[in-house]
Protein backbone atom coordinates (compact mmCIF):
# COMPACT_ATOMS: atom_id res chain seq x y z
CA UNK A 1 0.00 0.00 0.00
CA UNK A 2 1.49 3.22 -0.88
CA UNK A 3 1.91 5.99 1.76
CA UNK A 4 -0.77 8.15 0.12
CA UNK A 5 -3.58 5.45 -0.03
CA UNK A 6 -3.12 4.95 3.47
CA UNK A 7 -3.04 8.65 4.21
CA UNK A 8 -6.25 8.37 2.19
CA UNK A 9 -7.74 5.56 4.20
CA UNK A 10 -6.90 6.90 7.58
CA UNK A 11 -8.88 10.14 6.91
CA UNK A 12 -11.94 8.71 5.29
CA UNK A 13 -11.61 6.13 8.79
CA UNK A 14 -11.77 9.41 10.76
CA UNK A 15 -14.41 11.10 8.85
CA UNK A 16 -16.44 7.73 9.06
CA UNK A 17 -15.57 8.00 12.94
CA UNK A 18 -16.94 11.33 13.75
CA UNK A 19 -19.89 10.92 11.34
CA UNK A 20 -20.73 8.08 13.43
CA UNK A 21 -21.79 10.85 15.85
CA UNK A 22 -23.87 12.77 14.38
CA UNK A 23 -27.64 12.88 14.29
CA UNK A 24 -29.74 13.34 11.29
CA UNK A 25 -33.72 14.80 11.30
CA UNK A 26 -35.92 15.02 8.40
CA UNK A 27 -39.29 16.06 7.53
CA UNK A 28 -39.69 12.99 5.29
CA UNK A 29 -41.24 9.74 7.11
CA UNK A 30 -39.96 7.24 5.22
CA UNK A 31 -36.39 8.83 5.62
CA UNK A 32 -37.01 9.37 9.16
CA UNK A 33 -38.29 5.79 9.46
CA UNK A 34 -35.13 4.92 8.53
CA UNK A 35 -32.85 6.76 10.92
CA UNK A 36 -35.15 5.52 13.46
CA UNK A 37 -33.71 2.41 12.81
CA UNK A 38 -36.91 0.65 11.10
CA UNK A 39 -36.10 -1.35 8.05
CA UNK A 40 -39.87 -1.13 6.46
CA UNK A 41 -39.64 -0.64 2.57
CA UNK A 42 -36.09 -1.81 2.18
CA UNK A 43 -32.38 -3.54 2.74
CA UNK A 44 -30.30 -1.02 3.75
CA UNK A 45 -25.80 -1.76 4.17
CA UNK A 46 -23.82 -0.95 6.63
CA UNK A 47 -21.95 2.05 5.28
CA UNK A 48 -19.11 0.44 4.96
CA UNK A 49 -16.00 2.38 2.50
CA UNK A 50 -14.44 0.32 0.52
CA UNK A 51 -11.00 1.88 -1.74
CA UNK A 52 -8.89 -0.37 -4.02
CA UNK A 53 -5.99 0.88 -4.91
CA UNK A 54 -5.19 1.63 -8.55
CA UNK A 55 -3.02 -1.10 -9.39
CA UNK A 56 -5.81 -3.57 -7.86
CA UNK A 57 -8.80 -2.46 -9.91
CA UNK A 58 -10.54 -4.48 -12.18
CA UNK A 59 -11.76 -4.35 -15.78
CA UNK A 60 -13.36 -0.88 -16.69
CA UNK A 61 -17.71 -1.04 -16.58
CA UNK A 62 -19.03 -0.50 -19.78
CA UNK A 63 -22.88 0.68 -19.64
CA UNK A 64 -25.47 1.74 -21.23
CA UNK A 65 -28.94 3.08 -20.33
CA UNK A 66 -32.30 5.43 -20.71
CA UNK A 67 -32.92 8.18 -18.30
CA UNK A 68 -35.90 9.13 -16.42
CA UNK A 69 -36.30 12.05 -19.54
CA UNK A 70 -35.51 9.36 -22.19
CA UNK A 71 -32.41 10.27 -22.87
CA UNK A 72 -30.07 7.70 -23.81
CA UNK A 73 -26.82 7.46 -21.53
CA UNK A 74 -23.57 5.40 -21.59
CA UNK A 75 -20.44 4.53 -20.01
CA UNK A 76 -18.68 6.46 -22.49
CA UNK A 77 -20.31 9.65 -22.39
CA UNK A 78 -17.98 10.31 -19.18
CA UNK A 79 -14.76 8.88 -20.89
CA UNK A 80 -12.08 10.60 -19.61
CA UNK A 81 -14.01 12.04 -16.60
CA UNK A 82 -14.67 10.79 -12.80
CA UNK A 83 -18.31 9.40 -12.11
CA UNK A 84 -20.35 9.07 -9.28
CA UNK A 85 -22.38 6.33 -9.66
CA UNK A 86 -25.26 6.31 -6.75
CA UNK A 87 -28.02 3.31 -6.77
CA UNK A 88 -31.61 4.03 -5.28
CA UNK A 89 -35.20 3.88 -5.56
CA UNK A 90 -37.86 6.36 -4.26
CA UNK A 91 -39.24 4.34 -1.68
CA UNK A 92 -35.55 3.55 0.25
CA UNK A 93 -35.60 5.34 3.35
CA UNK A 94 -32.03 5.81 3.36
CA UNK A 95 -31.55 6.81 -0.25
CA UNK A 96 -33.96 9.63 1.22
CA UNK A 97 -31.92 10.17 4.29
CA UNK A 98 -28.70 10.71 1.92
CA UNK A 99 -30.45 12.75 -0.84
CA UNK A 100 -29.29 16.28 0.94
CA UNK A 101 -25.79 15.12 1.41
CA UNK A 102 -25.83 13.63 -2.94
CA UNK A 103 -26.95 17.19 -3.38
CA UNK A 104 -24.19 19.06 -1.43
CA UNK A 105 -20.82 16.91 -3.18
CA UNK A 106 -22.37 18.02 -6.46
CA UNK A 107 -22.15 21.85 -5.47
CA UNK A 108 -18.42 20.95 -3.69
CA UNK A 109 -17.37 19.09 -6.88
CA UNK A 110 -18.82 21.54 -9.30
CA UNK A 111 -16.08 22.65 -11.94
CA UNK A 112 -13.98 19.57 -11.47
CA UNK A 113 -13.52 16.66 -13.70
CA UNK A 114 -16.61 14.46 -12.02
CA UNK A 115 -19.89 13.79 -13.03
CA UNK A 116 -22.92 12.16 -11.26
CA UNK A 117 -25.65 9.20 -12.53
CA UNK A 118 -28.23 7.72 -10.88
CA UNK A 119 -29.25 4.30 -11.37
CA UNK A 120 -32.72 3.87 -10.23
CA UNK A 121 -33.55 0.01 -9.89
CA UNK A 122 -37.37 -0.07 -8.99
CA UNK A 123 -39.39 2.98 -10.60
CA UNK A 124 -40.36 3.77 -13.68
CA UNK A 125 -39.54 7.01 -14.56
CA UNK A 126 -42.66 9.56 -13.59
CA UNK A 127 -41.64 8.63 -10.52
CA UNK A 128 -38.21 8.61 -10.33
CA UNK A 129 -38.29 11.99 -11.99
CA UNK A 130 -40.74 13.58 -8.90
CA UNK A 131 -38.29 11.91 -6.55
CA UNK A 132 -35.26 13.90 -8.34
CA UNK A 133 -37.35 17.42 -8.30
CA UNK A 134 -37.81 17.07 -4.58
CA UNK A 135 -34.97 15.98 -3.38
CA UNK A 136 -33.02 18.89 -5.68
CA UNK A 137 -30.92 16.28 -7.62
CA UNK A 138 -30.31 17.23 -10.73
CA UNK A 139 -28.25 14.88 -12.41
CA UNK A 140 -29.77 12.18 -14.80
CA UNK A 141 -30.49 8.76 -13.48
CA UNK A 142 -31.22 5.65 -15.42
CA UNK A 143 -34.13 3.76 -15.41
CA UNK A 144 -33.36 0.32 -14.58
CA UNK A 145 -36.44 -1.53 -13.36
CA UNK A 146 -36.99 -3.29 -17.05
CA UNK A 147 -33.82 -3.10 -18.38
CA UNK A 148 -31.82 -6.45 -16.78
CA UNK A 149 -28.93 -5.09 -18.98
CA UNK A 150 -27.77 -2.04 -16.75
CA UNK A 151 -27.72 -3.87 -13.39
CA UNK A 152 -26.30 -6.64 -15.17
CA UNK A 153 -22.72 -4.42 -15.97
CA UNK A 154 -22.76 -3.40 -12.28
CA UNK A 155 -23.19 -6.99 -10.94
CA UNK A 156 -19.50 -7.53 -9.54
CA UNK A 157 -19.22 -4.27 -8.28
CA UNK A 158 -22.81 -3.74 -6.27
CA UNK A 159 -24.63 -5.69 -4.06
CA UNK A 160 -27.73 -4.48 -4.69
CA UNK A 161 -29.90 -6.39 -1.73
CA UNK A 162 -28.07 -3.23 -0.24
CA UNK A 163 -29.62 -0.12 -1.28
CA UNK A 164 -28.36 2.48 -1.72
CA UNK A 165 -24.83 1.99 -2.87
CA UNK A 166 -22.34 4.80 -4.24
CA UNK A 167 -19.68 3.93 -6.38
CA UNK A 168 -16.66 6.31 -7.55
CA UNK A 169 -15.47 5.14 -10.97
CA UNK A 170 -11.73 6.44 -12.06
CA UNK A 171 -11.01 7.95 -15.30
CA UNK A 172 -10.59 4.46 -16.88
CA UNK A 173 -14.47 3.66 -15.76
CA UNK A 174 -12.78 1.08 -12.99
CA UNK A 175 -14.12 1.07 -9.80
CA UNK A 176 -11.80 3.15 -7.45
CA UNK A 177 -13.97 3.11 -3.62
CA UNK A 178 -17.23 2.41 -2.88
CA UNK A 179 -19.80 2.96 0.05
CA UNK A 180 -22.33 0.07 0.82
CA UNK A 181 -25.23 1.65 2.13
CA UNK A 182 -26.14 5.24 2.90
CA UNK A 183 -23.47 8.02 2.61
CA UNK A 184 -21.78 8.32 5.98
CA UNK A 185 -21.51 12.08 5.66
CA UNK A 186 -21.03 14.33 2.50
CA UNK A 187 -17.48 15.11 2.92
CA UNK A 188 -16.52 11.46 3.16
CA UNK A 189 -17.46 10.90 -0.75
CA UNK A 190 -16.00 14.47 -1.67
CA UNK A 191 -12.62 13.05 -0.67
CA UNK A 192 -12.93 9.92 -2.41
CA UNK A 193 -13.82 11.93 -5.24
CA UNK A 194 -11.11 14.78 -5.07
CA UNK A 195 -8.78 11.78 -4.22
CA UNK A 196 -10.03 9.77 -7.69
CA UNK A 197 -9.07 13.12 -9.39
CA UNK A 198 -5.91 13.53 -8.47
CA UNK A 199 -4.86 10.17 -9.53
CA UNK A 200 -4.40 11.63 -12.94
CA UNK A 201 -2.77 15.12 -12.29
Amino acid sequence: MTRRFARRAASVALALTLAAGLAACSNDPLADQYLEGSNKGFIAGDSRVLETAPDDRGDPIVFDGVTETGAAVSSADYAGQVLVVNFWYAACGPCRAEAPDLVEVVDDLEGQNASFLGINIYDQPATAASFMTTYGLTYPSVIAVDDGDVTLAFADAVPLTAVPVTLVLDTQGRVASRIIGQLPDASILTTLVRDTIAETS
